[in-house]
């Protein structure tokens, strides 16, 4: 399993001209897959859709910012409780909220969440999500529908045999009644059993091969293959045709194709990254992306952010959650907190330099060389500093959260990281002088000594922010 590097300047390896490098794995993936890669081709070109408005002040597609969402576990009728999960998950960066809306109790407490949401000064897009007897909620309680900013369908439990389709026409033509978007949410575990039929009988007789080749080749393919696929790769068509089908059935009943979004959800990283390479190529509508039933909040946030971050970084991808089993017990633990997906949405979509939150900050782990935890709580109270500034940054000086901000340990890596930081300090490691030099734009500006270190490094810092930003402040 050899890797050759071909470099066509002829140049030794390490002196090769950067963009000219041609990389081949050769009996390491299967042929189809080689493809040449400037090594400086970092981020694909976001993938081209429609754009579909969900309020005044949102919209979802290929032309707007990658938008982060989360979903309460809160009972919905449960007012009160549910407008300060609501509001917690909003603050904290998600830009629309949704709701079960699993019966009439439920449907009912949707406009009164509105309203008071919209009384303490919230404006937030809320998401209905139905599963069963949406189409008779919604019909029901037209205040509701009212609403709502989306709703999410579930085209696998929308109803059986001849009841699906006009179960999903009534849901359909009430959203254009109210000029609501749709988001038509395919889910693995629940995915239409009398589809899932069709396509296993297709299989048998050697009929989807062609369709699969053509969506993983991207191209038509025009002679007939009659062989059996995988149970997974059945799957993964039959994903694909239960959302395209359910888009084609809404256009029908009226619903133009900017008011709609598809999501095709899996649990396993592996089958979700196939999928949405393969939708991605099938259609033109946003994706919603999401491991579904993610886990617990490590392993759901290290899955997560695998499978969407290689999503991401191909382009694929209009708007996401992190659906994290919350930790119970202690209110004051992160691990426990509602708003933790949120953040680790924010934290992956910045990382990957797609959007921009808030400054970031390097830091370093430690090591043997840094036996003291000065460097450890400083970098903490930078992170606390910038979180209780943001609101007023954010204000004052458009841009600050493009920031990059270094706190180092020792001289091993704090003098170079600091230097490709806008700003840094370089803190000093065991048997080293007791000094912590600060860098900006990459130079060494003055050297800090003493008890005080902490508090003049902050100082340092809104004092770089204000001159660095004041310029862009709006008048």
């Amino acid at each position: 399993m050899a890797i050759q590097f071909l470099l066509s300047d002829g140049l030794p390896r390490r002196f090769a001209a950067r963009s000219d490098i041609k990389v081949y794995f050769q009996d390491l993936v299967p042929e189809r897959y080689l493809e040449e890669m400037p090594y400086d081709k970092i981020t694909q070109v976001r993938r081209q859709t429609t754009q579909v408005k969900i309020s005044d002040n949102l919209y979802i597609g290929s032309e707007h910012p990658i938008v982060v969402q989360s979903m309460t576990n809160t009972a919905t009728d449960n007012i009160d409780a549910s407008v300060a999960q609501v509001k917690a998950l909003y603050l904290a960066g998600s830009a629309a909220v949704r709701l079960t809306v699993k019966d009439e109790a439920g449907a009912k407490a949707i406009p009164q969440i509105d309203q008071a949401l919209k009384s303490e000064g919230f404006n937030i897009p809320l998401v209905g999500d139905f599963h069963y007897n949406g189409h008779l909620l919604l019909d029901k309680f037209p205040a509701c529908a009212q609403a709502l900013a989306k709703y999410r369908i579930n085209p696998g439990n929308v109803g059986y045999g001849e009841k699906h389709d006009y179960n999903f026409d009534t849901i359909v033509k009430i959203a254009k009644a109210n000029d609501k978007p749709i988001r038509i949410g395919v889910n693995w575990g629940s995915l239409d059993q009398d589809l899932l039929t069709e396509f296993m009988d297709l299989n048998s007789k050697g009929k989807l091969s062609r369709k699969f080749k053509e969506l993983t080749t991207n191209s038509f393919v025009f002679e007939e293959i009659n062989q059996e696929l995988n149970y997974k790769e059945v799957m993964y068509l039959c994903m694909i045709e239960s959302a395209l089908r359910s888009a084609e059935l809404a256009m029908q009943a009226g619903l133009s194709e900017d008011r709609i979004i598809v999501s095709t959800k899996m649990s396993e990283l592996q089958d979700l990254i196939n999928v949405y390479r393969l939708i991605a190529r099938a259609c033109k509508f946003p994706l919603h992306l999401g491991l579904t039933e993610a886990g617990t909040p490590i392993k759901g946030m290290i899955a997560s952010s695998a499978a969407l971050g290689i999503l991401l970084q191909e382009g694929i991808g209009d708007t996401i959650r992190m659906s994290l089993t919350p930790g119970v017990g202690d209110p004051l633990n992160p691990l426990n907190d509602r708003t933790l997906e949120v953040r680790a949405c924010q934290e992956l979509l910045q990382a990957l330099e797609l959007v921009y939150y808030k400054p970031s900050v390097t830091s370093c782990p430690g090591c043997g060389r840094t036996s003291s935890t000065y460097f450890q709580l400083l970098a903490q109270e930078i992170n606390e500093y910038i979180l209780l500034s943001m609101n007023d940054w954010k204000l004052k000086y458009p841009g600050v959260e493009k920031l990059k901000i270094a706190v180092m340990g020792c001289i091993v890596n704090g003098p170079g990281e600091s230097k490709h930081a806008d700003i840094g300090i370089s803190l000093p490691g065991d048997n080293e002088e007791p000094v912590a030099p600060v860098y900006i734009n990459g130079e060494l500006t003055q050297t800090l000594r003493g008890e005080n270190i902490s508090k003049e490094f902050k100082n340092i810092l809104s004092e770089f922010i204000e001159n660095k930003f004041s310029r862009y402040v709006r008048h």
